[in-house]
């Protein structure tokens, strides 16, 4: 009977780790498929001033965009990716190319709050790779330049600036502001003004008391008086409605507050991610991946949005490192690991389709753009999920 057992236990372990083994491979070859998408993508790139931005459907041709846009920083961000991965120096070189050219419009006076996407996502991976002493005085400068858009009266960073002339919107906090966080808090902690974690910190706690309904859906925006900070409403910009989920957006919930928890050990900023998270899985269609709006009227018969399904898949791995509780950790890097599974798919991998990543994501819905496109943060996210998915899968720490 022991040797029985004995031998049960041996045949169990032995197929625990041919499973482990196949999880690693499929990892692998989802990412040595960025390799060979983002390689034909390069082949396109004839303007090394623009940045691959998006791809329309039914088009296999690129829409770019100029350094200084919101997105330009994710174009940089795969590259270094990609020399992560691979080890290779071309990948490395063509990211040091596009990364100079996103440090002017990242050190200069700040538009909006987007200094964070445009720079942590480039110079902050070049930073973490290569300890480049440039890349850091330019993310330090970044950290400061933005700096100026939080309002103390308020207790948040102000999002659009054009958005207070054109809507009325006196001082307005979008919830994708929670990402751009992550630059203060690194700057506070290399060699920046304490007064930049305080700045995030506060900004996070106003965006958990305000963006956030009983249910832990968030609205898109707030806005609030500029001068006594008191809310006016929550309204949205790219939703369908002021009262519905928008899919991306509570996609950067769910990553920004899991961001919040890491970077200040705030149990509350653990407690609003998971709540967001709940509701988000909770309503999810079978394949993980979301319609544009949880509420959009015409659903099942709704354009997805694979950005949010990578946001949240890269979110949900992060989240399952930080848990204590050993179920709940699982349970998120199940979710996590169906999400890339499903992105993973013939249904959303380009392929032969087009040269980006993924297939099926919403920019803006109302306004009637990116419906059904493939988009550059989209790609930036899934990669940067995968690598944690392998970093994971080889027991390693997914921050190094």
């Amino acid at each position: 009977m022991k040797s029985n057992a004995s031998l049960f236990l041996f045949l169990f372990l032995l197929f625990c780790v041919g499973c482990d083994q196949t999880k690693q491979q499929e990892t692998d070859m989802n990412l040595d498929y960025c390799v060979a998408q983002a390689t034909k993508t390069m082949e396109m790139v004839t303007d090394h001033t623009r940045m691959p931005n998006s791809i329309d459907a039914g088009s296999t041709e690129w829409h770019f965009t100029r350094p200084g846009s919101w997105t330009s920083g994710f174009w940089p961000g795969i590259l270094w990716y990609l020399y992560e991965y691979t080890g290779d120096a071309t990948w490395k070189s063509e990211a040091e190319k596009f990364t100079a050219l996103i440090i002017p419009s990242a050190t200069g006076p700040a538009r909006s709050h987007d200094v964070g996407f445009l720079s942590y996502c480039s110079i902050g991976n070049g930073y973490r790779l290569t300890n480049d002493p440039n890349y850091k005085q330019a993310l330090l400068q970044a950290a400061d330049s933005v700096s100026v858009l939080y309002k103390p009266q308020v207790g948040t960073f102000l999002s659009w600036p054009n958005m207070v002339k054109r809507m009325g919107w006196k001082h307005n906090t979008i919830i994708d502001n929670m990402m751009n966080m992550e630059l203060l808090f690194w700057a506070a902690k290399n060699g920046g003004d304490q007064r930049l974690y305080e700045m995030a910190y506060k900004h996070a706690e106003t965006t958990m008391k305000n963006h956030f309904r009983p249910d832990g859906s968030c609205y898109h925006v707030i806005v609030y008086d500029d001068q006594t900070g008191e809310f006016i409403k929550g309204v949205t910009h790219q939703g369908y409605a002021d009262h519905t989920m928008w899919a991306r957006g509570q996609a950067w919930a769910i990553y920004g507050f899991i961001m919040a928890y890491r970077e200040t050990g705030d149990i509350r900023f653990w407690q609003t991610a998971q709540k967001a998270t709940d509701i988000y899985l909770q309503r999810l269609p079978d394949d993980y991946v979301p319609y544009w709006d949880f509420d959009a009227p015409q659903i099942p018969n709704e354009s997805r949005d694979a950005s949010a399904a990578a946001i949240v898949a890269s979110a949900l791995l992060e989240m399952s490192v930080l848990a204590e509780n050993k179920e709940e950790s699982k349970a998120y890097r199940t979710a996590a690991n169906k999400m890339l599974d499903s992105l993973s798919s013939v249904h959303y991998q380009s392929r032969e389709v087009n040269t980006a990543f993924l297939l099926h994501c919403t920019g803006h819905r109302p306004n009637g753009y990116e419906i059904d496109a493939s988009i550059i943060y989209a790609d930036y996210y899934y990669i940067e999920a995968l690598l944690r998915q392998k970093k994971l899968n080889e027991g390693k720490s997914i921050y190094k």
